[in-house]
């Protein structure tokens, strides 16, 4: 049991990713984001990335977002490159820092505005910001103005705007890729993880709040026969929005997970590896290969595994 009363899950986690080319290559650059973060809900308890062929050099950084990158370059002649991270990380989301806990109208929970009790760090403007170029359309304005009511408390504005997004728009594998845009995903209705995660952002970010992208794994221990939920056979994706703090918690602020995806908020279920401003601030993995082969090809798996605690 955790601290604050609530059950606390460790999960083994193993994320894999091969890439095959029709020719050799003679050298690869490679940077991951691999690693998951420490939080107050979350411990890493322990953590490797297995790199074949073996690099030349490779070495582990921090990024602005205090994410634990790494990198590696590989100078041995190879057709196949696989990535493997495994981790070993213990989650309890048992914080008190819920949606049912947000209940001070949205307007209030704005960075640039005064809530009241505590001042607002400057630094949370930058995930307030719209990206450039500009993914507030007045589309996303008007459609998330239907969940931001005046005076409405964040947590339902919350829940509304997660459970609208989960039914207008449909989870569709290969309907999009990383470079799809917010307004191309409105037009088409359909995406997955990454795209729904990141229309919930411009909307939020539409109207003033403080909302960040995240990176990681989500476990499902659904029996047998049963579906499981979207985006667990890869890297899945989710956003945060800041809520400023006054409680027995967090005096300063803290965040709420929200998945569009499911229909659901962040509990113990999700593993954190990375957040930043968007998807380009920490894909999984990115790097460039030298090579004349015509054609190549990526699949990444994820299988993430409840250990007794």
């Amino acid at each position: 049991m955790s601290a604050t009363g609530g059950a606390v899950r460790r999960y083994q986690a193993e994320h894999r990713t091969t890439y095959s080319y029709s020719g050799e290559v003679g050298s690869s650059y490679g940077r991951a984001y691999l690693t998951p973060r420490d939080t107050r809900g979350q411990r890493l308890l322990a953590h490797d990335i297995h790199i074949d062929p073996a690099p030349s050099d490779r070495s582990v950084g921090t990024d602005v977002y205090g994410n634990i990158t790494s990198y590696f370059h590989i100078t041995a002649t190879h057709r196949v490159l696989t990535v493997r991270g495994e981790s070993l990380v213990e989650v309890d989301s048992s914080t008190g820092n819920t949606a049912d806990h947000a209940v001070l109208p949205w307007e209030q929970a704005r960075p640039n505005s005064e809530n009241g009790v505590f001042a607002v760090d400057y630094a949370l403007d930058d995930y307030a910001f719209d990206r450039h170029p500009s993914e507030v359309a007045r589309e996303i304005i008007a459609y998330a103005a239907e969940s931001l009511l005046p005076g409405r408390p964040l947590g339902a504005a919350l829940a509304e705007l997660n459970t609208r997004i989960y039914t207008d728009f449909r989870y569709k594998s290969g309907a999009t890729t990383v470079s799809t845009e917010v307004a191309e995903l409105f037009v088409a209705r359909a995406g997955v993880c990454q795209d729904f995660a990141r229309l919930v952002i411009a909307c939020l970010r539409s109207h003033g709040l403080a909302a960040r992208y995240v990176s990681g794994y989500l476990a499902t221990d659904q029996p047998p026969g049963r579906a499981g939920r979207l985006g667990t056979a890869a890297t899945h994706a989710w956003a945060a929005v800041w809520v400023p703090g006054a409680g027995e918690y967090d005096r300063t602020g803290y965040w709420i997970d929200l998945d569009p995806t499911n229909d659901q908020f962040g509990d113990e279920r999700y593993i954190t590896l990375a957040w930043g401003r968007d998807y380009t601030d920490i894909p999984p993995l990115r790097g460039v290969s030298y090579t004349d082969a015509k054609d190549s090809t990526i699949t990444v798996s994820v299988d993430v595994r409840v250990v007794e605690v």
